[in-house]
């Protein structure tokens, strides 16, 4: 096994997860051979969410999913959750997690996982500037009869 350490692991399932599905189709546009384990099936999880961050959590609402499981010829198992309806998605997102655990790790780590993660970062900053730029900054400024 190549780098399938728990938190590497989840790094690369967040990003495959979150990834547009053109996208992922765009870098992988041909599915090496594979078993289904588990067709890709639309469901729903409850999201949940936390005040501040510590505070008691709560259920948000509902998020639909798409989940799918394969096996590769080599015996790699895959399995992902992506977001929305997109079967698709959730297959290459499989085999990628799947491919992920094998000798083909730094391939699929340079040509799909890194893109993605990049565009995503820059998407991440694109968005933070965009709220910058609405920005406010109060201040009080000492008026003669306050002093």
């Amino acid at each position: 096994m190549t780098d399938a350490s728990p938190i590497a692991r989840k790094d690369w399932m967040a990003v495959l997860a979150k990834a547009a599905p053109a996208r992922l189709a765009a870098l992988m546009p041909d599915l090496p051979p594979h078993t289904t384990l588990r067709n890709p099936e639309t469901g729903a999880v409850m999201v949940r969410g936390r005040v501040s961050a510590t505070g008691a959590p709560f259920n948000l609402g509902e998020m639909t999913v798409t989940r799918c499981s394969v096996r590769l010829e080599d015996g790699a198992v895959g399995h992902a959750w992506v977001q929305g309806r997109d079967k698709a998605h959730a297959r290459r997102a499989a085999i990628v997690d799947a491919l992920m655990q094998t000798g083909a790790a730094a391939a699929m780590r340079a040509h799909i996982i890194a893109p993605l993660a990049g565009e995503a970062a820059a998407a991440r900053s694109q968005r933070a500037e965009r709220a910058a730029a609405t920005k406010v900054d109060f201040f009080t400024m000492v008026r003669g009869e306050d002093q």
